[in-house]
Order: structure tokens, then C-alpha cells, then sequence
């Protein structure tokens, strides 16, 4: 099963997933009329011939075959004489369609947007609900190719990564996943368990570490984190790493002392390195919803972050919060996740996640 089929069939899991949505804008305005804006069917097929047949009665029917095999339009707006439920889109169906992106948590200047672009020129016209996602996931694909990028690797070694995030958004488990990924790729890692003040985190981390062969840095409980990531950067730099991937503590964003906290994290990592972190990863979880964007304005403010990793997207249905996020900030998405295994993590692709949110096939 590939990334992003495992992403749609988790994605559906739930009754209230954008996908669902669609069916039901679609056939809770579906009528009776005619599904095909075509001709009346009255109308020949096939030229009628100049000259009169000798016999008329043996006259063959127009083969079906002479019927023109619609195009990609014809498809797309209903002239192949689909079964599936039609509606016209006009302006109630326009407005139930930003409701549901809006519920979906895309936020309201990206609902409005989206469906702007999808109304552009098709006023009038009857869409199923297949067409309709084939639409949506079209202006989804549109605004988050931009972003769709993968970690950037310097030739600077150490390579450090800073990865920040509020409290259980699954900075360690997103840490200990790229760097087995890193490793397996050829790379020499090193991990610093810079949450000093929950035991958990290091233990997580040094599983991961044992598991990928990668050595995990450690300090006291309740020790200052910026000390463990400055000794941190002299290991890395004296054993050839690669990359030094640094752990932070969970952050709520209203706590002040503890965003300054990780200002000084990055003061620190500057003095011995000034162009370090050379990558500030925000970890986000899907299940806060709009809230997501509150996290990003505030870290962007204290670690100058280069790119986003989003979790947790086997939890929710309302995985717009990436669209949402894509068309405010323009950041990076390095990476999306659905689970807690090795291969739940996977580079971020923009087409496959727009068709996997709205439901399509690969």
C-alpha cells in the first residue's frame, strides 16, 4: 500500500471527511431533470441521409458506436450521460461548499477562494459529485505545489535542525522517524534529546536512536537545554555529522517564559554557529484545527521556522488546516504523517494529498 493510499483510506475513516461532504452537497440538490445538457435525444445521432433509402423498412438503426466519445469537458461537466447524481451549481450550492471547507478547517479566506475559482465560468452548468471533488482537488493541488518541498541537505557539516512544537504535536516520534530515514539514506546522525524536562521524550528518542543506529545525546534531568545543544553541535562537528538534529521541549504558545526559552536555545547554537539552525522544523498537529495557524505566526516570531512537518492526519478528517496554512504562509511542507510507524512518515506531495483529502483514487 503506497503513502498516500494509506492517507485516503485514513482520512475517510471519519463520517464528517471532505469527501462525504461533497456526496451529500451533490445529492441533497440533485432533482429529477435531465442529467445531460445535451441535445434532445429526439435529435439524430448520425446526418440524416440526402437521398431516400430503396427500403426503408430494413433501414439499421444508427450504431451506438457513431455517437462522438465525449472529451475531457464532456466528462467533466456530464455530457457522457454519467449515472452518478447532478446538481446545477449555482450560488446555494456555491455557499454550502465554502460551509463545508470552512468545517473542514481550510479557514474562511481559502473557502472563499476555492470555491470562487471552481464557480469561474461554470455557473449553470450540472456537475456530479466525482467532477465536483476532481475540482476541488485541483484548487487544493494548485495552491500547495508551491510548498510542497522536501528537507533542503547542505553541504555545511553539522547540518543542525532545530524541531519545535507545542506539547504533543509528535516532535520526538517526527525526530526519531527522519533520522532513521536519514540514516538509511547514507547519512551520519546525530540526535541531541534536547526535552530535558520530560523523561519520556528521552527515552522515545533513545528507541529510536537504538533503532536506527543513530546515537542519541542525553543530559540530566532538568538540565538547561541550550548547554545539551551547544555540547551537542561540538560532537557533531568533532565526529563528521551530517546532520544534528535537535529535540526542544513542548511549548504552549501563550507562555512566554517558555518561548524565551527557546530564543535561547537559538542564541546559543548561534554563538557556535552563526548561520545555525541551518533548519527550524515546526511539527503541527492536524487535530488542533485552526489553531495551527496561531502556532505558526508565534514560532515563526522566536525560531525563524523554514519549513513545517504535520502529524497526526490519521486522527482527523479535517486535514484543510494544511491548505489553510499553505495559502497563508507559503512555508514549506517538508513532510506529512498518519501513524506512528517508521513508514508513516513520507515526503509531502501536493496532488496526491489534494486527491487523498477529497477522497479520489490514486
Amino acid at each position: 500500500m503506497s503513502f498516500f493510499t494509506k492517507l485516503r483510506d485514513r482520512l475517510t475513516r471519519s463520517s464528517s471527511k471532505i469527501g462525504a461532504g461533497l456526496d451529500d452537497i451533490v445529492a441533497e440538490g440533485a432533482d429529477d431533470a435531465p442529467a445531460e445538457p445535451a441535445p434532445p435525444v429526439a435529435q439524430p445521432a448520425v446526418p440524416v441521409p440526402v437521398q431516400p433509402m430503396p427500403a426503408p423498412v430494413q433501414q439499421p438503426p444508427a450504431p451506438a458506436e457513431a455517437a462522438p466519445r465525449p472529451g475531457m469537458m464532456g466528462r467533466l461537466f456530464g455530457r457522457a450521460g454519467s449515472d452518478e447524481p447532478r446538481r446545477e451549481l449555482d450560488d446555494a450550492m456555491l455557499e454550502e461548499l465554502e460551509d463545508m471547507l470552512v468545517q473542514a478547517d481550510m479557514g474562511v479566506e481559502t473557502a472563499l477562494r476555492v470555491t470562487a475559482n471552481i464557480a469561474e465560468g461554470r455557473l449553470g452548468r450540472r456537475v456530479s459529485s466525482t467532477e465536483l471533488k476532481e475540482l476541488l482537488a485541483g484548487e487544493i493541488a494548485r495552491i500547495m505545489a508551491p510548498v510542497a518541498k522536501p528537507l533542503p541537505i547542505y553541504p555545511k557539516r553539522p547540518q543542525v535542525v532545530l524541531v519545535v512544537g507545542v506539547n504533543g504535536s509528535g516532535k520526538t516520534t517526527t525526530i526519531g522517524k527522519l533520522a532513521s530515514q536519514f540514516k538509511a539514506a547514507g547519512k551520519n546522525v546525530v540526535v541531541a534529546a534536547g526535552d530535558t524536562f520530560r523523561a519520556a521524550a528521552v527515552e522515545q528518542l533513545q528507541v529510536w536512536g537504538k533503532r536506527a543506529g543513530v546515537p542519541v545525546m542525553t543530559a540530566p534531568e532538568g538540565s538547561d537545554p541550550a548547554s545539551l545543544a551547544y555540547d551537542a553541535m561540538v560532537r557533531a562537528e568533532a565526529e563528521g555529522a551530517d546532520l544534528l538534529m535537535i529535540d526542544t521541549a513542548g511549548r504552549l504558545q501563550n507562555r512566554q517564559d517558555l518561548m524565551e526559552e527557546l530564543a535561547k536555545i537559538v542564541r546559543v547554537i548561534r554563538k557556535k554557529d552563526p548561520s545555525a539552525p541551518h533548519n527550524t522544523l515546526l511539527v503541527l498537529d492536524a487535530t488542533t484545527g485552526q489553531n495551527a495557524l496561531s502556532q505558526v505566526e508565534t514560532f515563526q516570531k522566536l525560531a525563524d521556522v523554514s519549513g513545517l512537518v504535520m502529524t497526526k492526519l490519521d486522527g482527523t478528517a479535517r486535514g484543510g488546516v494544511l491548505v489553510a496554512l499553505a495559502d497563508r504562509f507559503g512555508l514549506p511542507i517538508h513532510a506529512i504523517g498518519v501513524g506512528e510507524q517508521i513508514d508513516d512518515l513520507d515526503a509531502f506531495d501536493a496532488r496526491e494529498f489534494a486527491r487523498a483529502l477529497v477522497g479520489l483514487a490514486d
